[in-house]
C-alpha cells in the first residue's frame, strides 16, 4: 500500500468517525496497489465502508478502475427462474419461502421441463449469458436432482446458455452429479459472516454452507457465493464475508440488498442508503478484484437512482424478476447500460468474443 493511503488509514481508524475530511484517504493509490497486484487489508476494507459521502465518488472511481482492468465495460446478464416455490422447511430470517415466512407467496413444486425450457428461451430473449435454476428448501431431493439432470442438457442444446443451479444444501455425491450434467457453476450464498450467521437462521449453520461450497469446488464446479447487505450486521461482518469469498476463490459474487418482505422476521429492518448500497460493492470489489460482481436483488429498491453508478463497480445484474421479488423492466436495464457506453456480454473474459446487445 502506497505511504499516503496507509496514513490516511490509521488517521481514520483512530478517529473513526464521518467527520474526517474529504480526500484523506488515498483511494486511487489503494486502486493502484491492488491493480499492482496486492491485496487490501481488512483495515483498508472498513475504511471504504466507513468513508465520508464526500469521498464516495473517488471510491466508486477507485473502484472503478480494478473493474476496468479485469471485466472493461462489459456487463453480465442473468435471468433466475423460481423454479420451486416456498414450502421450506429452514427458518432463514430474510426469506419470504422460510417456514416462519407469513408472505403471500405464490408456493408450487418442481416446474416441469416445458416451463424451464420456457423461462431458458425467455432468459436467451434477453441477451442473458446465464440461466439460474433456483429451489425452495434445505436441500434437493431425488425427484429434483433428476429433474435438473434432465433439464439442463437441453438448456445448454436449444440456447447456449451456462447453468447455474441454485439448490441449497448439497453432498459431494450431488455435486458431482450436478458437473455430469453439465451444470456450469452453483450457487449458494454465504449471506453474512460466521459471527453474524446465528442472528438470522438457526435450522443450518455457516459451516454448512461452507461444506457445500467445498463439495461444488471438489466436483469441479465454479463458485458462485455472495451476501445479502441490511440484516443487521456491522462493517465487521461484511468484510469478514468478502475476505472469505476471496479465500474460496469464487468465480461470481451476488450482493444483494435486504428487500425487507412483509410477512418476515426481517419486515421491519431498516433499509440501507444507495450511499451504503455504493460503498459495500466498493469494498467487494476491492476485496475480490477480478470476481464478476453481481448487483443482485434489491437493487432497484435501495440504490434507485444511483444504479447506473453501481455498474461502475460491478459488471453484471440480473434481467427481469427476482425469486418472488419484482425487478424493473428489462427495457430499463438496457437503457441504462447503452446509457453508460457498456456492452453486454456473454463472454467471461474482456475480448474473448465480440458483445452481444
Amino acid at each position: 500500500m502506497s505511504d499516503n493511503a496507509l496514513l490516511g488509514i490509521k488517521y481514520f481508524m483512530a478517529n473513526d468517525t464521518l467527520s474526517l475530511p474529504p480526500q484523506q484517504l488515498d483511494w486511487f493509490g489503494l486502486a493502484q496497489d491492488v491493480l499492482d497486484g496486492g491485496k487490501v487489508s481488512r483495515e483498508s476494507a472498513l475504511a471504504i465502508l466507513k468513508s465520508h459521502d464526500d469521498e464516495l465518488l473517488d471510491v466508486v472511481a477507485a473502484a472503478h478502475r480494478i473493474r476496468r482492468k479485469h471485466f472493461g465495460k462489459t456487463v453480465q446478464l442473468y435471468f433466475l427462474v423460481n423454479a420451486k416455490s416456498g414450502l421450506c422447511p429452514e427458518d432463514c430470517g430474510y426469506c419470504s419461502q422460510s417456514k416462519l415466512s407469513q408472505a403471500p407467496i405464490e408456493k408450487y413444486r418442481m416446474l416441469s421441463v416445458e416451463q424451464l425450457l420456457d423461462g431458458a428461451k425467455v432468459a436467451a430473449e434477453r441477451g442473458s449469458k446465464t440461466y439460474c435454476i433456483v429451489i425452495s428448501g434445505r436441500a434437493p431431493n431425488e425427484r429434483e436432482m433428476t429433474a435438473v439432470e434432465q433439464i439442463v442438457p437441453r438448456v445448454k442444446e436449444q440456447f447456449n446458455l451456462k447453468i447455474c443451479a441454485c439448490l441449497g444444501l448439497l453432498s459431494p455425491q450431488q455435486a458431482a452429479r450436478l458437473k455430469s450434467c453439465g451444470v456450469d457453476r452453483v450457487n449458494h450464498n454465504l449471506n453474512t459472516s460466521r459471527e453474524h450467521y446465528d442472528d438470522i437462521c438457526s435450522t443450518h449453520t455457516y459451516q454448512d454452507r461452507l461444506d457445500t461450497l467445498h463439495h461444488v469446488r471438489d466436483a469441479g464446479l465454479e463458485l458462485c457465493s455472495g451476501g445479502i447487505i441490511g440484516m443487521g450486521e456491522t462493517h465487521e461482518d461484511l468484510v469478514s464475508m468478502a475476505f472469505e469469498l476471496s479465500e474460496l476463490q469464487v468465480e461470481s459474487i451476488p450482493l444483494n440488498f435486504l428487500h425487507a418482505i412483509e410477512g418476515t422476521p426481517l419486515e421491519k429492518q431498516v433499509g440501507v442508503t444507495p450511499q451504503q448500497c455504493l460503498r459495500s460493492l466498493c469494498m467487494m470489489r476491492f476485496v475480490n478484484p477480478s470476481s464478476e460482481l453481481r448487483i443482485a436483488g434489491g437493487r432497484e429498491k435501495h440504490l434507485r437512482s444511483l444504479q447506473p453508478l453501481g455498474l461502475y463497480v460491478a459488471n453484471s445484474i440480473f434481467v427481469g424478476d427476482y425469486l418472488t421479488t419484482k425487478g424493473q423492466a428489462p427495457e430499463s436495464d438496457y437503457q441504462m447500460i447503452a446509457d453508460m457506453g457498456f456492452d453486454v456480454t456473454r463472454c467471461d473474459e474482456v475480448g474473448a468474443c465480440d458483445t452481444e446487445c
